[in-house]
């Protein structure tokens, strides 16, 4: 089932740029615009139209993306969801301080403004190309698109994305990668889980975060846990202190594990039912015929 957002136009240039695309030039009307002619005309029929072939345009794209990258380059993608200030810069620093030394990292940071993530990774010497969405509540593959032309597909072996801080947008907007995990942190409240159940369904894997405070900030981490269950059954759940280093051994081994099978199914890294069938390769190697070591012990 899908969700509605209401897509404004604002003065970010990189949005500038994806609604000119999506609007469409002259008088032809673009995608976006027949999703706005959609809400508020009285035909609920024709806006419900309008905006699933929206989201199919950006699970095209997102598939497009991950052929791209994942198939033709060789590179594990892996997209972080969560609110802002759950963990999700510090747990993909905290990866990246486990990798190998020869394993090339790339990020794409998304953010509203600002380049506080973007400058945090770049301190840890790996490639970083930084979005600022403006007034946007997400990432798309528009956008992930555009951040790839400041990176080298060829010299990477692993790319992290950090989606913007936000527990609802992204869940229709899947991005092309191979493990969407999507964190959560003790100090959002033990109902943080069951308020955001979309989400959940649209991700591969879910980490509790920051449980060294759960007792001071009185959060029940079974109860959360097993709201994860309840709403995503089959989806791994991690409990982390992402600031200690702490539990990262088992997403770090999920991580990996994801980064040596190939899903064939569409679902699995559009994001339409949010969990996948692990197809392995032969060799555990990427298209590109070279195998990457991803595994961050």
């Amino acid at each position: 089932m899908y969700q509605t957002y209401d897509f404004r136009h604002h003065d970010a240039n990189p949005i500038d740029r994806l609604l000119d695309r999506l609007l469409g030039e002259n008088d032809a009307p673009g995608p976006l615009q027949a999703h706005r002619m959609g809400h508020g005309d009285g035909d609920h029929e024709h806006g419900e139209d309008a905006e699933a072939d929206i989201l199919a345009q950006f699970a095209e794209q997102a598939d497009e993306l991950h052929e791209r990258v994942v198939h033709e380059h060789g590179v594990f993608v892996a997209e972080f969801l969560g609110a802002t200030g759950s963990g999700k810069t510090r747990l993909i620093e905290r990866l990246i301080e486990r990798a190998p030394d020869d394993q090339e990292i790339g990020v794409i940071v998304g953010d509203v403004a600002g380049e506080d993530d973007a400058t945090r990774f770049r301190e840890q010497g790996v490639s970083v190309a930084n979005v600022n969405t403006g007034k946007e509540c997400h990432l798309d593959p528009s956008l992930v698109e555009g951040a790839l032309e400041d990176l080298d597909l060829d010299a990477l072996d692993t790319l992290y994305i950090e989606n913007v801080g936000n527990m609802v947008c992204p869940a229709d907007f899947p991005l092309g990668a191979q493990a969407r995990v999507l964190v959560v942190s003790a100090t959002e409240g033990d109902d943080v889980v069951r308020k955001h159940p979309l989400l959940f369904q649209a991700c591969d894997g879910a980490v509790i975060n920051k449980v060294d405070i759960a007792e001071a900030v009185n959060a029940d981490l079974d109860l959360m846990e097993s709201d994860v269950s309840e709403i995503a059954p089959e989806m791994p759940t991690f409990r982390t202190s992402a600031e200690h280093g702490d539990g990262l051994d088992k997403l770090a081994a999920f991580l990996d594990e994801r980064g040596h099978t190939h899903d064939h199914d569409h679902d699995a890294y559009v994001g339409e039912t949010g969990h996948s069938h692990a197809h392995d390769h032969d060799d555990n190697s990427h298209a590109d015929g070279h195998e990457h070591a991803h595994s961050h012990d």
